[in-house]
């Protein structure tokens, strides 16, 4: 396997977090997408409990506090990322009711039916999209909500290449009707599930990371796992504007039963 195909994941926590901790997404997506995913979500109250499970260093929290009134947890594995999620809500002067927190999403301490919305915009690929909302059902009362945005196909076909590259990366990765079928058969009524436009690739998370490889490469020159840390997201970059008709990230919104 080349350098360019290995997945994120076999590259140094640490340095995948100095990386990421440099642009404000660390995944595909924007503010509009957030907003259009909550117009989805009903009987949101400023009594309401909300989780962003894999929250990075809180783009799209951000716009969860500007557009909701409720208590919002932001959770992510890395230290870095919710150093900076929590400047940022002190900066707002919002850290009366958003709060990140260093944890795992695989080990949430959530009490069982405490939580109004659990959100979760391009994490849930660390689970696994299927785990993901079967467990976290559970911290969810009855009628409330599940948001996540994860990768699909669009099609039932696509070239061996991105195959290939998509099933190394995250086996999970399946069609829109797979995706919505799982939810369903979780305990879920599936609202709405609606494709991300292009630009939340491209301008919102591809294009912003350019300046911030040559920073990257700049103060790591000669270090090999950085080198290929950056050629990894260079080839990522190629292939979605190469193949970007066969997949893309979908927000997919489920009520609780």
């Amino acid at each position: 396997m080349s350098q360019a195909d290995k997945s994120i994941h076999e590259f140094d926590f640490k340095l995948i977090c100095e990386y990421f901790s440099s642009i404000e997404r660390q995944g595909p997506g924007s503010p509009d997408v957030t907003v259009k995913a909550l117009s989805f979500i009903d009987n949101l109250t400023s009594e309401s409990k909300i989780a962003d499970i894999g929250c990075g260093t809180g783009g799209q929290t951000m716009v969860l506090a500007e557009n909701t009134l409720g208590h919002i947890t932001g959770i992510d594995l890395f230290a870095d990322f919710i150093d900076i999620f929590n400047d940022s809500f002190r900066k707002k002067n919002l850290q009366s009711r958003v709060v990140g927190v260093v944890g795992a999403m695989d080990d949430l301490s959530f009490q069982n039916e405490a939580l109004d919305l659990i959100w979760s915009e391009g994490a849930i690929y660390n689970i696994g999209f299927e785990r993901g909302i079967n467990e976290w059902r559970k911290f969810l009362n009855n009628g409330g909500f599940i948001a996540v945005s994860e990768a699909s196909w669009f099609t039932e076909t696509r070239p061996d290449e991105i195959d290939r590259f998509w099933k190394d990366a995250y086996p999970e990765i399946d069609t829109i009707a797979n995706k919505i079928g799982q939810m369903q058969k979780a305990g879920y009524i599936p609202m709405a599930a609606f494709v991300l436009p292009e630009n939340c690739w491209t301008e919102n998370f591809y294009v912003p990371q350019v300046p911030a490889q040559e920073l990257f490469l700049k103060k790591y020159a000669g270090n090999k796992a950085a080198e290929d840390l950056v050629i990894n997201q260079r080839h990522e970059a190629e292939l979605y504007n190469k193949y970007k008709k066969y997949y893309g990230y979908v927000f997919y919104i489920g009520k609780k039963i």
